[in-house]
């Protein structure tokens, strides 16, 4: 590595350190750094994120917001000096990634067994995308009279998209849920799995829940990008993206919440093909997004659309792409409110909440602007546990509590969905 100074600005050129040392444990960290200012956060943009190998978990947008990356052992120390000379505060979040990826898969090789129904399926740890469909053929076949599955198209790499139905009678409007569309936000395809089991469960003992059903569909897509999910478990369990490779490009993949045609392409997401937040050649180009695009359109009644992400503890309504206010922003603000009260009252996980724009930062082209702009007026976004000790790599005794907690906000947003007919 040499770091040299030109023009007052620290620039690092790296090269991979030497692996002198075999013997010591060479770990990647998560920093979390705390930019004091908008210079900090342009010096934090301009880090050179392919040659550092750097994978912002959370990107530098404004000084209000926390930076999360996570920096490969060989660029630690290029990193610290870059952040020691311009004076920018970090501290370390994660002190070893691989601790807890191997943690996890402990946790997975424990309960790698075959249930015999749902009833037996272990919902306290992660599961395979197979594992997942075989779940949810189960959950069908043990509930035909409520459950259906549909394929509502196949990924790019050809897996099936299937959303879970449930209804209880023709022609009701919809409710539509979706988690996974970030493959590596993997508490939230577990949590999926858990309302699946939930609703089932709950389908004429829950009041609240059974009139709910007895008047609205709810559709369920746990596995929203499984191109990217099944890449997390075989490859690169920090996968993003879909899979899709770009043209002219050695970088695979595009940000499915970055390619709706809502602000589509602006400054909100990356043209870069290489980024995280890519946004792809043009709306809609992810066939992942397109039988959504396609589901939406043809089904023509959804009155509430979830999509669900983490980290962060956060439910957002429209806008990302505008700070002009969603012209519901009053009810949509109120019952965000209400949601996550009944979140906190379980285990006292806080919230935030508000519009993209003014709670996090403008993002271009993202799902529930599209919906929202669809007229499916109760349009939300779900950020999940945790607020960044462990982001992405969520401990699985958290599954269970997060897809409890979360389970009351969901049914305050469609018990005021059933009481609001638009």
């Amino acid at each position: 590595m040499s770091i040299s100074l030109q023009e007052d600005r620290l620039l690092i050129r790296l090269e991979p350190l030497p692996h002198g040392n075999r013997g010591a444990r060479q770990v990647d960290q998560v920093l979390r750094i705390t930019a004091k200012d908008a210079e900090q956060i342009s010096l934090l943009k301009e880090l050179p994120e392919q040659t550092l190998g750097l994978d912002f978990w959370m990107e530098p947008v404004h000084e209000s917001l926390p930076v999360d990356v996570r920096v490969p052992f060989h660029s630690l120390q290029a990193v610290r000096a870059f952040l020691a000379y311009n004076q920018i505060q970090y501290n370390v979040m994660i002190e070893d990634v691989q601790d807890l990826l191997d943690d996890e898969e402990r946790e997975m090789v424990k309960f790698r067994a075959f249930p015999r129904s749902t009833d037996d399926f272990v919902y306290t740890t992660y599961h395979d995308l197979n594992s997942i469909y075989s779940f949810m053929d189960m959950l069908v076949a043990e509930n035909s009279n409520l459950v259906s599955k549909i394929v509502i198209g196949k990924s790019y790499e050809s897996r099936p998209l299937n959303v879970l139905k449930f209804s209880t009678g023709a022609n009701r409007p919809g409710i539509w849920i979706d988690t996974g569309i970030h493959s590596r936000e993997w508490v939230t395809q577990a949590s999926g799995i858990w309302f699946a089991k939930k609703i089932v469960t709950d389908y004429g003992r829950d009041p609240v829940l059974t009139d709910i059903l007895n008047n609205y569909d709810i559709f369920l897509e746990i596995v929203t990008n499984p191109d990217g999910f099944a890449y997390t478990h075989s490859s690169d369990r920090m996968w993003r993206k879909t899979r899709k490779p770009n043209p002219g490009s050695s970088c695979v993949g595009v940000d499915p919440n970055r390619n709706w045609d809502a602000g589509f392409g602006g400054p909100g997401a990356s043209s870069n093909p290489c980024s995280q937040t890519y946004h792809g050649p043009s709306a809609h180009s992810e066939s992942e997004v397109k039988a959504i695009v396609d589901f939406v359109k043809s089904h023509g009644n959804l009155k509430a659309f979830l999509s669900i992400h983490s980290y962060s503890q956060m439910l957002l309504y429209p806008h990302g792409y505008t700070a002009t206010p969603a012209k519901d922003q009053a009810e949509l603000h109120d019952l965000a409110r209400k949601a996550i009260t009944e979140l906190k009252s379980l285990y006292n996980t806080a919230y935030t909440f508000g519009s993209i724009i003014t709670t996090i930062y403008q993002a271009d082209g993202v799902t529930v602007d599209w919906t929202y702009d669809q007229g499916i007026k109760y349009s939300y976004t779900f950020e999940l546990r945790d607020t960044g000790r462990y982001g992405f790599i969520l401990p699985a005794n958290q599954i269970v509590p997060t897809a409890e907690e979360t389970w009351l906000a969901l049914m305050a947003i469609m018990e005021h969905t059933k009481n609001n007919p638009y």
